[in-house]
């Protein structure tokens, strides 16, 4: 079965033209802190303001880009984090991810084809919290949470050239 979401993205991102381009390549990771951060990029592209901003929504709208924001190094905030996996029966799956997705801390969360087939990592602000929030999951949803705490952390910068 297609998923429309993503076959909508996927007709969007084929619409896009080279200033769209342009534009998504400069807020990757070049994003200004000015007072007026769209000026900015429109003098990087070649566009005034009004376009960019215009675009910049229109792509918001159509799902090409799904936020704008900082990205933050949490352990440096003094967070922990870690990746959890569990085994959700299919017919429990939905009531699983709700209950997951109560907690603002959970920033990923996906379905693998594997026996621990819901995967998601969690930031809290103490070790103590991360595993009280855990067997709250566990509690409300039925389904025993695995923690798997990084041991190294890699940090790769990511940017998809358009």
């Amino acid at each position: 079965m297609k998923n429309p979401k993503t076959e909508n993205r996927k007709a969007a991102t084929g619409a896009l033209d080279d200033l769209d381009k342009a534009i998504l390549n400069e807020i990757q990771s070049h994003f200004p802190i000015v007072s007026r951060p769209y000026e900015e990029v429109g003098s990087r592209v070649g566009a005034p303001e009004a376009e960019v901003v215009r675009r910049v929504r229109a792509m918001t709208a159509s799902g090409v880009i799904r936020r704008l924001g900082a990205n933050f190094t949490s352990r440096k905030l003094g967070y922990t984090s870690t990746l959890c996996a569990a085994h959700v029966a299919p017919e429990r799956l939905a009531h699983f991810v709700e209950v997951v997705n109560r907690y603002p801390g959970v920033t990923h969360n996906y379905l693998r084809r594997h026996h621990f087939n819901v995967w998601f990592t969690l930031i809290a602000e103490s070790l103590e919290r991360l595993d009280q929030i855990l067997a709250e999951i566990s509690k409300a949803s039925g389904v025993e949470v695995l923690s798997l705490p990084a041991q190294e952390i890699f940090k790769i910068k990511v940017d998809f050239p358009v």
